[in-house]
């Protein structure tokens, strides 16, 4: 009788260990997580079907699906934060393309049409033809990935110029003390390129064409969404941390 009451005991325990770890496991790996860093058992909201719609109306085929789903989420977390005034337009640097490729893409979501596509410059010691190294720290020379704010216009020794807001903590924060803002450059066109086989490189800007920054700075200033991309990049991380 003993051994069979012993016996029951180490069953019990066994499965009340069992029943634990699953809990646990649960609670760890397959709740999702509120960027408060709490767990849910409320599912989150699936774009991917509003993402997929809306790559395929704007047919822009130089622009790669995971840097366009990637924005689009982080766009959608501005959004319900309520930061964005200029709700509408979305841009995107796909840092998974050559620098001699068009890789800046600005885009209005509500009228599902491409505005923009253009060349954009990467940090210096953030590669050459790729970019391949970031960072946020002063005096990297490096481009930071993730989301950002566009903010106020001023005129610069770059000339007409858009500062950026970085709103990933760790990740891009430091883009305003850095001075890493949207400019014209004359070291991005498509001589350049065609010479060099890359564009120059900046300090760390996302800088453009003399011909196309003006107009494009009129069109994403006072609040809307960049978002620069990388195949490297978390995106579960950097949304959780927004």
């Amino acid at each position: 009788m003993r051994k069979s009451v012993q016996l029951t005991t180490k069953i019990n325990k066994g499965f009340i260990a069992k029943l634990t770890f699953i809990f646990l496991f649960s609670i760890t790996y397959i709740s999702p997580i509120h960027s408060d860093g709490n767990p849910t058992t409320e599912p989150l909201p699936d774009i991917r079907p509003v993402s997929e719609q809306l790559f395929s109306k704007i047919s822009c085929q130089e622009l790669s699906y995971p840097a366009f789903q990637a924005a689009m989420e982080a766009h959608k977390v501005l959004l319900s934060k309520r930061t964005l005034k200029n709700d509408s337009i979305l841009t995107i640097v796909d840092f998974s393309k050559p620098s001699n490729e068009k890789r800046f893409f600005v885009i209005d979501v509500k009228n599902k049409k491409i505005l923009h596509k253009e060349l954009v410059a990467h940090g210096k010691n953030t590669g050459m033809l790729f970019a391949k190294n970031f960072s946020n720290i002063a005096q990297s020379l490096q481009s930071s990935l993730g989301m950002y704010l566009t903010a106020e216009t001023y005129h610069g020794k770059h000339g007409y110029s858009l500062r950026l807001d970085g709103v990933v903590k760790g990740l891009n924060d430091k883009a305003r003390q850095r001075a890493i803002v949207i400019h014209g450059a004359n070291y991005v066109s498509e001589s350049f390129a065609k010479i060099h086989g890359r564009i120059g490189r900046s300090f760390g800007c996302p800088a453009l064409s003399y011909e196309v920054s003006t107009p494009i700075i009129n069109t994403i200033k006072n609040q809307s969404c960049l978002f620069l991309y990388h195949p490297e990049l978390n995106q579960n991380k950097l949304l959780a941390t927004i």
